[in-house]
């Protein structure tokens, strides 16, 4: 007994194993869960923001942690090894299904013959007898409903919806290019993230995530200028919306193209999109007596979920031995002073001063540092167009492949069709096809034999 299978019956078996359907489905089933886990879960946030909020005691739904997040690659899971894995495997599954399945289906429907054998057309799903009838009357009324004819001496063969037999194919086709598309956005695109204070110009460096062949999509030859970042508030005192004037400037110095950005509002250049996304505060401006005006920097404050609350300190004597604090919660233009004792001395505004200790401190400005997402997805436009084939090949699916059968035997005509859809519809098409071939006979002819499966 050989107990060895040919190299070549091997990979039929692994081809017709890869092209099930219940494979197919579950692969896509999979891949819907592992997408929708990406959407719920954060991507690529800190280590401490998975651990804030998703501690070991009490776990969410009693296993996820953040070491589980972290173990399993759920805090970028779009890059994973499996995640990729799915993709690929469900990408073979359908490049088999169409070689194996439609594109055979496809030749088929091409392929017809004459039924030359009244028995042929028992097997019809609609199948009728006429005493009187000819190929040569029955054309006509098969072209008006849209048929393509072929008729040879007292045979005949019509179809029509052949693109219904294309529609799956071109599906198949569009759902491989998103695959691609997905894929290739994933090697060569890459996510970063950047916190930059009015005024300062930055060149895209803190990457969060980054593809292995990303190198060639990161700009070198160009940089972003915050000119301002500002923020609307409502009468309540909420955030309404925050804005940053961007302009991206060459190595040169050259503006190429300058925008306004907020939620829901990019800067797109040259693939490369600007999200705006968070806020902070880097700087107030402050001046004692006659000074220069000092930028002093300041720093968030934990306050252990309470708000936000930004701080720095401010020396009233040239020693720097003294001092006050400054406490800033917003970009309303209002700051707390705080004396060394820790008691509230005052609330200045913006253009306000303040006499502390025989030195006035006079706020000038409060500076703002806006929260960029920036992000380059080469492969998005092959995925526009995967999905541009895939709704047009949706929409061709819908076309019913129907053929038809006539012949010429005996004193008999035999009539035969069947449809692929709209089964009902189309045996009322026949039945008024087969009406208006009785209209040509005598009223002394007994009625057809109608045979509907």
């Amino acid at each position: 007994m050989n107990f060895f299978l040919k190299p070549g019956s091997i990979f039929r078996r692994l081809v017709g194993t890869i092209a099930n359907l219940k494979l197919a489905i579950v692969l896509l089933l999979a891949i819907a869960v592992v997408s929708i886990s990406g959407t719920v879960i954060e991507q690529a946030e800190t280590l401490s923001f998975y651990q804030q909020n998703y501690p070991e005691s009490p776990a969410l739904y009693g296993f996820l942690t953040w070491k589980v997040i972290l173990a399993w690659g759920l805090n970028h899971v779009y890059s994973t090894w499996w995640y990729l894995s799915l993709l690929i495997l469900f990408g073979a599954s359908l490049t088999a299904c169409t070689f194996t399945r439609q594109l055979p289906a496809l030749k088929a429907a091409r392929k017809w013959k004459y039924y030359q054998k009244p028995k042929q057309f028992e097997k019809l799903a609609l199948s009728a007898e006429l005493n009187q009838g000819s190929v040569n009357s029955l054309t006509p009324l098969l072209e008006q409903q849209n048929f393509r004819v072929w008729q040879q001496d007292n045979a005949l063969y019509a179809r029509k919806g052949i693109i219904g037999r294309i529609g799956p194919i071109i599906v198949h086709a569009g759902m491989l290019i998103v695959l691609l598309g997905g894929l290739w956005g994933i090697f060569t695109g890459f996510f970063a993230q950047e916190m930059v204070a009015s005024g300062n110009t930055f060149k895209i460096q803190n990457f969060i995530e980054l593809g292995p062949l990303s190198a060639s999509h990161i700009p070198d030859d160009w940089s972003v200028k915050v000119n301002r970042f500002w923020i609307d508030y409502t009468q309540n005192g909420d955030i309404d919306q925050f804005y940053s004037d961007l302009s991206v400037v060459s190595d040169r110095g050259e503006e190429l193209k300058r925008e306004t950005i907020h939620v829901n509002k990019p800067l797109r250049y040259h693939g490369v999109t600007l999200y705006q996304t968070n806020w902070s505060i880097a700087a107030a401006q402050v001046q004692l007596n006659n000074s220069p005006i000092f930028q002093l920097p300041v720093a968030k404050l934990d306050t252990l979920g309470a708000g936000n609350i930004w701080g720095t300190w401010i020396p009233t004597k040239p020693d720097m031995s003294s001092g006050v604090s400054m406490l800033i919660k917003d970009m309303q233009g209002t700051a707390l002073i705080y004396n060394q004792q820790g008691d509230l001395t005052s609330a200045i505004r913006i253009g306000q001063s303040v006499d502390i200790d025989g030195i006035n401190i006079k706020l000038i400005n409060i500076i703002g540092s806006t929260g960029l997402q920036i992000k380059a997805d080469p492969g998005v436009p092959v995925v526009y167009t995967g999905f541009a084939l895939l709704m047009i090949g949706v929409v061709m699916s819908y076309f019913s492949h129907s053929q038809v059968w006539a012949l010429e035997q005996d004193n008999s005509f035999f009539f035969g069709a069947k449809t692929n859809r709209a089964q009902v519809s189309f045996e009322r098409e026949m039945l008024e096809v087969i009406d208006s071939l009785e209209e040509t006979k005598s009223t002394d002819v007994p009625e057809p034999s109608l045979k509907c499966n």
